[in-house]
């Protein structure tokens, strides 16, 4: 299990528990279940790169303890 934290940049600031072999889909769900938007509506970022939903969170080696910006669509 690791723990990812994403920020909106408006006050709202999420932790996510999850394992490294879910995708960013999945994880875009669990984000939607705490803050109460549509998994769809959601983008998550770092820097200039946006995930992409089938992707897993390894081949993106997002690891433990690291923040990913949250935009709405």
């Amino acid at each position: 299990m690791i723990e990812v934290t994403c920020n909106d940049r408006l006050g709202k600031k999420v932790r996510i528990k999850c394992n490294d072999d879910d995708t960013i889909g999945d994880l875009k769900k669990l984000v939607a279940a705490q803050t109460g938007t549509k998994w769809d509506k959601i983008q998550l970022k770092k820097w200039y790169t946006i995930y992409k939903d089938h992707v897993t969170l390894a081949d993106y080696e997002i690891h433990d303890g690291m923040n990913l910006e949250l935009y709405y669509t």
